[in-house]
């Protein structure tokens, strides 16, 4: 897929799936081989989520800020795109290790009924960086990403609680913040209550945008927009040791208002 093409898809759809490629192969090896022992301590230490069926692996990834994992560069088709498309960061972060293992999502000690019943029937679709804060779980842009590029570790069946994506719920999600930004436009983009836009747009797009599972395997990659719809399926296959993980780089933006463009 040519940047013009992905760029294109993206603007479209919200989230472009690259085929595999034995440059991103290579480095998904060589970070499954350096995340899987701060994985395993994670799971020995009780550092899981959803009822031990979970690991969010914030900055778990002990990559290089060129994004190299022991030497291997972060390389491929989906990274060649974000340099093409001009959104490759001056430094790549630590990246998630995000693992799901069988029973995904038990009840979680921290999480309402109300909440592990979305995780279940919604597989906790969510825009990234609009965090619910306080008792009344508020929602402002606490971490402006960038764009989202996931990277496929481990070889999973389809059924293994694969990413879930609404394509083009990007488009819905993006104006309705946008038009609450505006509506604010005086007051710093991080103090702007976005919930009920969001609330209304993540409902919308449950109606108008097809829910489509996403299962991937080491050396192909995905590059969802900021704004898109996204989450996790229950884990519907037979267990797996190593569960299925992705790592996730989510650069963010100097300027939050950057954010807030469709």
């Amino acid at each position: 897929m040519t940047p013009d093409a992905a760029a294109r898809a993206l603007a479209r759809e919200g989230v472009v799936v690259f085929e595999p490629d034995p440059r991103t192969a290579r480095w998904a090896a060589a970070a499954w081989e350096a995340a899987g022992p701060l994985v395993a301590e994670a799971q020995r230490s009780g550092g899981l989520r959803c009822g031990g069926t979970w690991l969010a692996g914030v900055d778990l990834l002990p990559n290089a800020v060129d994004g190299a994992v022991a030497g291997v560069p972060l390389a491929g088709a989906a990274v060649d795109t974000v340099a093409a498309l001009g959104l490759a960061p001056a430094g790549w972060h630590a990246a998630q290790v995000s693992v799901t293992w069988a029973g995904y999502p038990r009840p979680g000690e921290d999480e309402s009924a109300g909440a592990a019943r979305y995780r279940r029937q919604r597989d906790a679709a969510h825009v990234d960086g609009l965090l619910p804060e306080g008792a009344a779980r508020r929602r402002h842009l606490r971490e402006p990403h960038a764009f989202i590029l996931g990277l496929p570790l481990t070889e999973n069946h389809a059924d293994a609680a694969p990413l879930v994506v609404w394509p083009g719920s990007h488009r819905l999600t993006g104006l309705a913040l946008a038009e609450a930004r505006a509506a604010e436009a005086g007051v710093p983009a991080g103090d702007v209550d976005l919930t009920d836009a969001y609330t209304a747009s993540r409902r919308a797009a449950f109606d108008a945008c097809p829910r489509t599972p996403l299962p991937l395997r080491p050396g192909k990659a995905v590059l969802l927009h900021r704004h898109l719809l996204h989450g996790i399926a229950p884990w519907a296959a037979p267990p797996a040791p190593e569960g299925r993980a992705v790592a996730y780089f989510r650069p963010e933006l100097a300027d939050p208002d950057e954010w807030f463009g469709v």
